[in-house]
């Protein structure tokens, strides 16, 4: 079983990404960042272009530990109409592990079918007008229910970074990797 995988859509949020995949990276978990378009560029929202390591083809029938999904639009539709995306969330949850995502990309966890009766948080509207049976809404910056995390926007990356860190490494480790950031009252 690999770590984590990191699925980019044209027009994901950058700083989301970029945040998740280096502070992952930082705690020493094996992080496969897999283009949903194919291994060529992606272009960001704010047109930051980023590589993925992979096609999402290439490892759509692996099994993660982690499926993290970020942000951003159109990016998160992007995710959202992906029936691959879909599959290898039901199954990563249905398997114990653990799924993530920010911003507008808990919407993808919604039309999965993972945040019927689950306390979650997105970023402001992105859940408006889904059908999304038993959700408690959160306007906190992180929110974990069970093996689904969910948090607001790029102000929260880092925040929603750590606390993956947190489920899948320990608390230990997100001590490790959060000490030497600096961080405002650490």
């Amino acid at each position: 079983m690999k770590d984590v995988l990191i699925p980019l859509a044209q027009g994901c949020e950058e700083l989301e990404a970029v945040t998740v995949i280096d502070l992952l990276r930082r705690a020493g978990l094996e992080v496969v960042v897999a283009g949903v378009d194919g291994a060529g560029e992606v272009r960001a929202s704010r047109g930051t272009r980023l590589l993925p390591d992979v096609a999402l083809d290439a490892v759509v029938n692996d099994d993660f530990r982690l499926v993290a999904l970020p942000g951003g639009l159109p990016g998160a539709d992007h995710l959202a109409g992906d029936e691959r995306v879909l599959g290898l969330l039901r199954r990563t949850h249905e398997a114990g592990q653990w799924v993530a995502a920010i911003c507008a990309a808990p919407k993808v966890l919604a039309r999965a079918g993972l945040l019927d009766g689950r306390r979650a948080t997105s970023y402001p509207g992105a859940l408006e007008g889904l059908d999304v049976a038993g959700l408690d809404y959160r306007e906190e910056p992180v929110v974990v229910d069970g093996r689904v995390v969910t948090s607001r926007g790029p102000g929260t990356a880092m925040d929603f970074a750590l606390t993956l860190i947190e489920c899948v490494a320990g608390a230990p480790r997100r001590a490790e990797v959060e000490g030497p950031l600096l961080r405002p009252g650490g």
